[in-house]
């Protein structure tokens, strides 16, 4: 049998007066990964290296360990890092500048968008599909009246965001099938337990919001092709809006 050649790990020059110059008391979540990515980059570490040990990093970067691990679980969540007790914790994704001259931390933020937005796109498509074919009498005036809120709250200039939840949730019961919301929940917080606001845009995907009434519409009335069509130009807007925003900081 042929033997396996053991994995080389890279060392991690964390000590570097240069990586650490600059790290100031680290408040929240997004900072304590704003200062790991410095440090990742750095070190020049690739993908398929692996990081320090929690309590070490900790350690350098001043914080609770606990800090560092929400950050690193929301990592993983969004297919930065892959983590298990054996192999530690891994990258998964390029964390590197590249050619790009947008700042490393918000090429991070939009790629892990991107990655979340690609996944979700499927199933709420697929929950579009299924609600309208069991949809109920009731459900549907849930869903209408959920879109006359939405619709309400975007005119108004208010904040549409709790709005536009309630219309999803209202989308998601109408399919019959629970695991929809799961799913697209746990997607939703593996990228909101560190970015509150894409970008720091509260109303990323604003442009979409005069689609849900038709949609909602649509769904009621059970036609399938044009549900799917209103969810696939709506899912279509926000990828677009996003890679703009790369695009002005580049």
């Amino acid at each position: 049998m042929q033997k396996v050649p053991a994995l080389k790990i890279k060392p991690v020059d964390f000590e570097n007066s240069e990586i650490l110059e600059h790290l100031v008391a680290l408040e929240n979540g997004r900072d304590v990964l704003e200062a790991l990515t410095l440090m990742i980059e750095r070190a020049g570490l690739g993908i398929g290296d692996r990081l320090p040990p929690e309590i070490e990093i900790a350690k350098k970067l001043n914080v609770g360990r606990s800090k560092v691990r929400e950050a690193l679980i929301a990592w993983q969540n969004m297919g930065i890092v892959t983590r298990n007790k054996k192999a530690g914790t891994r990258l998964a994704a390029e964390v590197s500048s590249n050619d790009l001259h947008m700042p490393l931390t918000l090429k991070l933020e939009a790629e892990s968008l991107l990655r979340t937005h690609a996944v979700r796109r499927p199933l709420e498509i697929e929950v579009v599909r299924v609600a309208c074919r069991n949809v109920t009498a009731q459900q549907g005036r849930i869903i209408l009246a959920r879109a006359a809120e939405l619709m309400a709250s975007y005119e108004a200039g208010e904040d549409w965001r709790r709005a536009d939840h309630r219309f999803h949730i209202a989308i998601y019961e109408a399919s019959g099938n629970p695991l929809f919301e799961q799913l697209i929940r746990q997607i939703q917080e593996g990228f909101n337990a560190i970015y509150e606001a894409p970008f720091g845009r509260a109303h990323l995907g604003q442009a979409t919001i005069p689609l849900h009434l038709p949609l909602a519409k649509a769904i009621v009335a059970g036609e399938v092709k044009i549900a799917i069509a209103y969810m696939e130009q709506i899912m279509d807007m926000v990828e677009t809006e996003v890679r703009e925003v790369m695009k002005e900081q580049s």
